[in-house]
């Protein structure tokens, strides 16, 4: 048999096994820290954006609005070779972690601000009423309901979030698109490696894809 599909081809992944496994190794562990940052910075960012002071939601726009317009590998790429010009030496994961978790804070930042804005104001002018800083009315009051609406398009960001991990292989990240590449490159074993990965990714992504419309039907019958 020829193709992708030839069995000898996938003798040779099999034994090779170790090489696809590091590389889901790595890009779950880039997943869960860029996972991280990306939710603190949405959170705050998404908080700055429905603030009465004037100059955080100015720095809310200047940042969702930058972020979203630029493409992710050239914002990993300047972060990658823009870094060690002022002096940081960063590893690729680390750079990699920087860029995805940047990039998808922005859009969680917009997920986050439309949540709190479903909560109706009052909520707010009655915490604040009762003596809570802008802060714990927002930790306390404000967060906790808008997470009911935020859920849903936060996990459709994580499934995003994942697959888009794949940019380091731009930088040889170690990830499983890196791993492919370069054990295709040295077998020419194109077709089973790039099968494989895209399996490893729909194991990781599918679960999420399908909580979160769990979570958008549970929405819709609680509304």
């Amino acid at each position: 048999m020829v193709g992708p599909f030839a069995w000898f081809k996938w003798q040779a992944l099999f034994r090779d096994w170790r090489v696809f496994a590091d590389g889901l190794g790595h890009t779950v562990l880039a997943s869960i820290l860029a996972l991280a940052l990306a939710l603190a910075l949405g959170i705050l960012f998404g908080m700055m954006g429905t603030t009465h002071e004037k100059v955080f939601r100015v720095i809310n726009r200047i940042y969702v609005e930058f972020i979203q317009n630029t493409p992710l590998v050239i914002q990993v790429f300047f972060l990658y070779n823009g870094l060690p010009h002022l002096g940081l030496m960063l590893p690729v994961l680390s750079v990699g972690v920087l860029g995805v978790g940047i990039y998808h804070g922005a859009y969680i930042a917009e997920v986050v601000r439309a949540g709190i804005e479903s909560v109706h104001r009052g909520q707010m002018e009655a915490a604040l009423s009762q003596g809570f800083a802008f802060r714990q009315a927002m930790r306390h009051i404000i967060l906790p309901q808008a997470a009911r609406v935020v859920l849903p398009p936060l996990t459709n960001q994580a499934v995003n979030l994942i697959k888009n991990t794949s940019v380091l292989a731009m930088i040889a990240g170690g990830d499983l698109m890196y791993h492919a590449d370069s054990w295709s490159a040295d077998n020419i074993y194109y077709g089973p490696a790039y099968v494989t990965v895209g399996l490893l990714y729909l194991a990781l992504c599918f679960p999420l894809a399908r909580l979160a419309r769990y979570l958008e039907r549970k929405m819709e019958v609680g509304a």
